[in-house]
């Protein structure tokens, strides 16, 4: 387990052969500073933890590494499985006719929703489908001073790793200036 940028940790993420919708996710307020911690699981891709900070509001900034390359029940049960809230991952399009067909499959799959009857979780679905995300599924995730226990539970399981991840993101915030404000 090596710490790298939050950015790469998610790339690797994304270029997993996996079920897309397998991933389940848990986010929360850091518990010792300003970010967020995040964590993402799937059953046969691994167990991965991010911190991240708003370095601005156009940029994020953070780090993180895969904890584990499997998933046993202890972990899993940490995770949602149904929940009102869902994050998706997605890999950016490069190519034009790349984006000229992804483009034609959203339309198509929002005409197809306008004409059916439909949950928002179907067409939230049928849209990660359509732009193929890598990675989407439920997520739990509470705000300002509601972090869900799941965070904590996890953050013990893993305390060396959490801790060496936390001091380098405190140390990313110190080196930016991060919390200063002006003057």
């Amino acid at each position: 387990m090596r710490i790298r940028n939050w950015q790469d940790v998610l790339q690797d993420l994304i270029s997993k052969d996996s079920d897309p919708q397998k991933w389940r996710a848990i986010s929360g307020v850091r518990s010792g500073g300003i970010g967020e911690d995040l964590y993402l699981c799937h059953p046969g891709a691994g167990l991965y933890h991010l911190k991240t900070y708003a370095k601005n509001p156009f940029e994020i900034q953070g780090v993180g590494t895969r904890l584990v390359n499997k998933i046993d029940g202890g972990i899993s049960d940490q995770f949602p499985r149904e929940v009102d809230g869902r994050f998706a991952i997605h890999k950016p399009i490069v190519e034009e006719m790349e984006v000229k067909k992804v483009t034609q499959r959203v339309e198509e799959t929002l005409r197809v929703h306008v004409d059916a009857p439909t949950t928002s979780l179907d067409l939230f679905e049928d849209v990660m489908v359509a732009i193929g995300a890598p990675a989407y599924g439920p997520l739990d995730y509470r705000g300002i001073g509601n972090r869900p226990e799941s965070l904590d539970m996890l953050a013990r399981e893993f305390h060396d790793m959490d801790r060496k991840l936390e001091l380098k993101l405190e140390e990313m915030i110190k080196d930016e200036g991060i919390g200063k404000g002006f003057g």
